[in-house]
């Protein structure tokens, strides 16, 4: 009976979550429009940033509890399902174009990040460690290298504030859009307490392990306001601020959802991760790039590649976790 109150109490923690980061993202939204910020910068900054705010606060409960698997499998499943699900399902829906400067800057600035996680797991073992371990100095390397990406962005306003840019009407104006995302960010920490409580409880209840949980149900979860996003803006053919969405949460997601809280709250050993879920993440990356940087918009076969790279992925850790659990 406890786990059918641990489901429940799973559900309405991202129905609250899902709904903090939707007042989020639209407060933050018609915030940076009442400031006549362009709709790149906002896909970059404001919406990325909104709808990474679930993985962040479901991040710091997991390591504030102890539990580093949660927080990892936050992290990277969010990456890959951003990419592989979030991209392919947007380029079956509508061609996604994308700008020269997304590809020569922005998609390798993603690669480049995704890469220098892969650094960071390995760097314990090249010094002579027993064990993978994200110290507290590769969680500062992380804060600091997304203070490098906000330069960027802020180079980039620079650059382009004498350039004429249509800014959509505010929904509402700045008191009322301020009020959203103070409730917003209220919904999002309140839902990812009872998202990490009952995903903990669940997994150890049935036998699978933190990182299937972690890296399936926590990270579909808050992956979904991406998701929405994501959609909504195919349908509406805003492809900046899609791509843009997708590479600054993905940014975002290694930078601060796993550096920051690995920065205040120590390093962390993570117990039941493969490698080849990091690899994952930046073969994603890497595949994004490759079919992007033909000029081109993303096609509907190529987003149909994206998806069939993602149903294999997880087609083959959610057979693994059944196997492991028979045995």
């Amino acid at each position: 009976m406890e786990i059918f109150w641990q489901v429940l109490l799973l559900i309405f923690g991202f129905v609250i979550l899902i709904k903090g980061a939707d007042w989020l993202v639209e407060g933050a939204s018609s915030v940076a429009s009442n400031f006549k910020v362009s709709k790149q910068l906002i896909g970059l900054t404001i919406v990325a940033f909104g709808t990474g705010a679930p993985e962040l606060a479901v991040s710091i409960s997991s390591l504030a509890s102890g539990n580093a698997d949660m927080l990892l499998g936050n992290v990277l499943g969010s990456n890959i399902i951003n990419i592989l699900l979030l991209i392919g399902v947007a380029a079956l829906i509508s061609p996604i174009k994308i700008n020269r400067s997304t590809i020569s800057k922005e998609l390798p600035l993603l690669l480049l990040t995704s890469i220098g996680l892969v650094f960071l797991f390995l760097d314990t073992l090249i010094s002579g460690a027993d064990e993978n371990m994200i110290t507290r100095s590769d969680g500062l390397i992380c804060v600091l290298f997304f203070a490098v990406f906000l330069y960027y962005i802020i180079a980039m306003m620079r650059r382009n504030r004498n350039e004429k840019k249509v800014v959509e009407k505010p929904r509402w104006k700045l008191g009322k859009s301020c009020l959203f995302v103070v409730l917003g960010l209220a919904g999002v920490v309140a839902g990812s307490e009872f998202v990490v409580s009952s995903a903990s409880f669940i997994a150890s209840a049935i036998g699978i392990s933190d990182r299937i949980i972690a890296l399936t149900v926590v990270a579909f979860g808050t992956s979904l306001p991406e998701l929405v996003t994501t959609i909504t803006a195919a349908r509406k053919h805003e492809n900046e601020l899609l791509v843009g969405n997708i590479i600054g949460s993905n940014i975002f997601n290694i930078c601060i959802v796993l550096g920051l809280p690995v920065a205040i709250f120590g390093g962390i050993r993570p117990e039941n991760f493969e490698m080849l879920d990091v690899i994952m993440m930046v073969g994603s990356a890497a595949l994004l790039w490759f079919v992007a940087r033909k000029g081109s918009p993303i096609s509907k076969k190529e987003g149909a590649l994206l998806l069939v790279v993602f149903a294999l992925y997880y087609g083959y850790i959610v057979t693994n976790a059944v196997i492991n659990m028979q045995v």
